[in-house]
């Protein structure tokens, strides 16, 4: 539980430290988002086939409720503040690529024995995450995109 109190900490404290691109009306749709779609995997992946879990593979609390509301969002607000739009095609590619080595990383910190880690495996593995999660971050980008372009068109509106 300490590995995971001092993610949130850090995660969130960075996230809105440096935020310089996303409105507050972005920052919920993508707190919202990632929610939804991190709960959405989970019921699958975690509860029905118990390809991975947080603490243990009953439903026990607080711990991951953390991990569903307040672990991830922030990670996804670094990602697409930080996110080289307008730049080449190589540069984004490679931004990816470098948020999925940091990614990977992270979840391996995340499995070290408790009080540290809290993750763990059940038939799931790093090789699972290294291809599903590139996915997941392009879904989040498309859905930021879409917000911005939404939000955009309204603000065209009331002009």
């Amino acid at each position: 539980m300490i590995g995971l109190i001092i993610a949130i900490i850090l995660f969130n404290f960075i996230a809105f430290k440096i935020n310089k691109r996303l409105t507050a009306n972005q920052i919920v749709h993508i707190w919202a988002f990632t929610i939804a779609l991190q709960q959405l995997g989970d019921l699958y992946i975690d509860t029905k086939y118990h390809g991975y879990w947080y603490f243990s593979k009953d439903i026990d609390g607080w711990g991951e409720i953390l991990t569903l509301t307040v672990l991830i969002p922030p990670v996804n607000m670094m990602f697409l503040n930080w996110y080289p739009t307008g730049e080449a095609f190589h540069k984004r590619i490679m931004y990816v690529f470098y948020w999925m080595i940091a990614i990977l990383l992270y979840e391996a910190i995340t499995l070290l024995p408790e009080p540290w880690g809290y993750f763990k495996y059940g038939w799931w593995n790093l090789w699972h995450s290294a291809i599903i999660d590139p996915l997941l971050l392009l879904i989040v980008l498309g859905y930021y995109k879409w917000i911005y372009k939404l939000e955009n068109k309204l603000l065209a509106k009331k002009r």
